[in-house]
């Protein structure tokens, strides 16, 4: 295939085919650096050689009753993993200054549950407006599982800029990773968000055992949805898990053309580089902001990952620069 015409065409505000999507992620590894080329020069088109960074705080660890398969935090995962209750306001804005001083443009405050309680909604609603006071530029992301319209609304008013709800795979796979709810379930929480007027973050997990053609699904459900970010994480299979010990596929050069495909088939969209990037692309990393451009910093949920300062140097050294927040 030709590369540079796929991404001519997208540049031009064409579509890929889901055939076409395919192919990318069935290409040769003597073909990756084309296949990066032109998806670069899609992301640079819509974002530059910027890079935004995220930072996550876990506001409640380990006690979720959904199933899924990958997720250390679900009741049925036997591990170790630490567990909390619900923080309080006073602690989820001050870990607002963490985000700040790494120069993150979004703080995303995730909770391990269903659906939020009232009072944990009313936590996070009266901490997101004590943090727009505080910092005005800084943007709020929030994960709390499922939503009703009320909440979703709730939360916007708050201040709460974004909302995140993974899709996690495609409809076709997804019984294979979670049982206690539907793929639809989430599909409706994603319409309730982008209804209300919050942005959208949805994305998925890659390397859990779906197909080449799950992938290419995945993506094209997520363009379906209008969304307006995409992390993109990376199987890293935890203790006590039900994927605990599975092998995973994923070498680096099948990330790097997983990246690629989403930026093609979502070419405006920001596409971020999130769980299991230290442990999958390994030494290929920096290639990832080529056609991602956006990344989480300083670890995740219950793992570690690179510090502020490595990521720094890895994004200033492949040539691209950490977006600053504008001023309000």
């Amino acid at each position: 295939m030709d590369w540079k015409s796929l991404g001519d065409r997208v540049l031009d505000g064409g579509e890929i085919t889901a055939d076409e999507a395919l192919a990318v992620l069935e290409s040769k590894d003597d073909e990756l650096l084309e296949v990066l080329q032109a998806a670069y020069r899609v992301r640079k088109k819509h974002f530059g050689n910027t890079v935004s960074l995220h930072l996550l705080r876990n506001v409640k660890s380990g006690k979720c009753p959904e199933d899924c398969s990958f997720c250390s935090q679900s009741t049925s995962a036997i591990n170790d993993v630490e567990r909390y209750d619900f923080q309080t306001v006073e602690s989820i804005v001050e870990g607002a200054r963490a985000a700040v001083d790494r120069d993150a443009k979004r703080y995303c405050v995730v909770s391990s549950t269903r659906a939020p309680a009232p009072r944990e909604l009313e936590t996070i609603c009266e901490a997101a407006i004590q943090i727009k006071r505080k910092y005005p530029d800084l943007e709020i992301c929030s994960s709390l599982g499922f939503l009703t319209e009320e909440k979703a609304i709730r939360l916007k008013e708050s201040g709460v800029n974004r909302f995140n709800h993974n899709l996690e795979t495609s409809e076709n796979y997804f019984s294979e990773v979670v049982t206690t709810h539907e793929f639809e379930d989430r599909v409706n929480t994603a319409k309730i968000v982008k209804k209300v007027g919050l942005d959208l973050c949805c994305g998925g997990l890659l390397g859990m055992g779906e197909s080449l053609k799950d992938r290419v699904e995945l993506a094209f459900a997520l363009a379906d949805l209008d969304v307006d970010s995409v992390p993109i994480n990376f199987l890293d299979p935890r203790p006590g898990t039900e994927f605990a010990g599975k092998p995973n596929p994923l070498a680096p050069n099948d990330c790097l053309r997983a990246l690629a495909m989403v930026r093609f088939v979502i070419p405006e969209t920001e596409v971020r580089i999130a769980g299991g990037r230290e442990t999958t692309l390994r030494d290929l990393q920096p290639l990832a902001l080529y056609p991602a451009n956006s990344m989480f910093t300083a670890g995740y949920l219950t793992t570690g990952g690179q510090s502020y300062e490595e990521d720094k140097r890895m994004i200033e050294d492949a040539g691209f620069v950490i977006e600053v927040a504008e001023a309000t």
